[in-house]
């Protein structure tokens, strides 16, 4: 259930010009300044200028001295680097920027895009699974893809090998949209070069990373729940017990997205994943027909959001000493560790960014908290 702190982040006015992207680029590319802390400084301060020339007095009263945001001359690099390879930068809220992921509790404040940008207007599937696929996995994939791309949706998936591989060619000429988790530029894994090229040619490539970022193990959990965020609905056609696609679904089932997987033998690991899903109340996914029916299904209105508190980046709260103490490496819900403090949410909130800000603890999508490691 999502906390009552993490509501959609509230409409901001996205940058206009260059030199307001320029400033927009520069907080969000400052050190220990994620999603979330960056819409709630922005919340805090009114703009993303007032929050940039605000950001090195937070630093210090965290801890952190001497701290230096991203400068203007890197921003300005990176603009340049994106103009260069031909990407856009999308803001939230500006046009192009996908409305779907725009109501995420994290969504990216920006993101480069590389193809056709309007894609981001079509409904779209997100459609993972296993990168040692099997033959009728790859198969399964494709036919789904092609049956979805017939049908007018983007098919999402992560430009992975195996079942992303063939969701994204299966869907290339009706439109396809690949999630990178490093910069919008770089090859991964290189066996997809190919593919790469024809995404950007045909479809559209898209990521939150700075160009020229060689992807690493902890960006992917991020592109996850951008794939999901982007999707009505998340299907998995192979995963293992343990495997990226069952991030996908958890990220799908935590922002409101239908979650569907296709069934697999008992004795074959890559199955493993979905069977589980499938037991713990994803739709089954025979074929087609299967995904069109759960679409229609009407769906309970949402709970009625809380507004939005953003309590003072400074304001006085519980000791630093009592939120270490009742984290650990495993995330845990900000709402959960609020209820275990037993103080106002607005007591907390401004400690927990002084404490990311401290590099103490760290931010995952969802609205999760945990000790850094």
């Amino acid at each position: 259930m999502a906390s009552d702190l993490l509501s959609t982040p509230p409409p901001l006015a996205p940058p206009k010009t260059w030199d307001a992207t320029v400033i927009w680029l520069r907080l969000i590319r400052s050190r220990r300044v994620g999603p979330s802390t960056f819409f709630r400084l922005v919340s805090e301060h009114g703009s993303a200028a007032s929050a940039l020339e605000a950001l090195p007095g937070i630093a210090a009263k965290a801890g952190v001295p001497k701290y230096t945001p991203f400068s203007a001359a890197a921003a300005v690099a990176e603009l340049q680097a994106g103009k260069r390879l031909g990407a856009v930068p999308l803001c939230f809220g500006a046009p192009g920027y996908p409305v779907a992921l725009s109501t995420i509790p994290d969504p990216p404040p920006l993101l480069w895009a590389l193809g056709n940008v309007s894609l981001t207007e079509r409904p779209a599937i997100g459609l993972v699974g296993a990168r040692n696929a099997s033959s009728l996995g790859t198969r399964m994939a494709a036919k789904l893809a092609a049956e979805l791309s017939a049908q007018g949706f983007a098919v999402v998936s992560g430009l992975a090998r195996g079942v992303d591989a063939a969701a994204h060619l299966a869907a290339l000429e009706g439109g396809t949209i690949a999630v990178q988790a490093g910069g919008v530029d770089q090859v991964y894994p290189r066996e997809n070069a190919g593919l790469h090229d024809q995404i950007a040619a045909q479809g559209l490539r898209l990521s939150e990373q700075p160009i020229g970022l060689q992807p690493m193990a902890r960006h992917f959990p991020r592109r996850n729940r951008i794939i999901s965020g982007l999707s009505r609905a998340v299907v998995v056609v192979e995963a293992a017990a343990k495997s990226g696609s069952l991030i996908t679904a958890r990220e799908a089932l935590e922002q409101g997205r239908e979650v569907l997987a296709v069934p697999g033998h008992p004795f074959d690991a890559r199955s493993a994943g979905c069977n589980m899903l499938i037991r713990d109340g994803a739709i089954l996914v025979r074929g087609m027909a299967d995904i069109t029916e759960a679409l229609t299904r009407p769906t309970p209105d949402p709970a009625p959001q809380k507004p939005d508190r953003a309590a003072p980046v400074h304001q006085a709260g519980p000791a630093h000493a009592q939120i270490l103490g009742l984290l650990g490496p495993s995330p845990l819900a900000e709402d959960q560790l609020i209820r275990d403090l037993a103080v106002d949410p607005g007591l907390v909130t401004p400690q927990l960014l002084a404490l990311e800000m401290e590099g103490k603890i760290t931010r995952t999508s969802g609205g999760l908290v945990a000790l850094a490691t």
